[in-house]
């Protein structure tokens, strides 16, 4: 079971616009985009919420409406707070660009039985890894 996101409200077993906190929502957009900080915009509409909500906020597409809840948020104006949210995120070095993996060659050791030789299990490790051999492939 999930909760009901802000801006809608349960009434007579469907989903309804919680008008007063959907106004909020979009506020919230409008300001964003003026202001550029989802803190500053969430205290000039009055949204007494975390940042981390706030992103959640912001990001929620089920706002654009879907086949459960109606639309609050127009798509424009949503794409463009994404596009500001992203921009935001670059400049301030929260995102990094994909660096692709390194490619390893992989290689087959071997490894016979280990005597006992030392009670010191540092020892006796440094022993039993100094066993290990690399297998040529020829």
């Amino acid at each position: 079971m999930t909760h009901t996101p802000y801006g809608y409200r349960i009434e007579n077993a469907a989903v309804a616009i919680d008008e007063p906190a959907a106004e909020k929502i979009r506020q919230l957009y409008r300001e964003y985009l003026e202001c550029g900080s989802m803190r500053a915009a969430a205290m000039k509409v009055r949204i007494d919420k975390t940042h981390s909500v706030i992103g959640r906020l912001l990001k929620n597409k089920i706002y654009l409406g879907t086949d459960y809840y109606p639309q609050i948020v127009d798509e424009e104006i949503f794409e463009k707070v994404q596009g500001l949210r992203g921009s935001n995120a670059r400049s301030q070095n929260r995102i990094r660009e994909y660096e692709a993996p390194l490619e390893l060659e992989l290689k087959n050791y071997k490894l016979g039985k280990v005597e006992e030789k030392y009670t010191d299990p540092y020892k006796q490790a440094e022993y039993a890894y100094s066993m290990i051999e690399e297998e040529h492939n020829e």
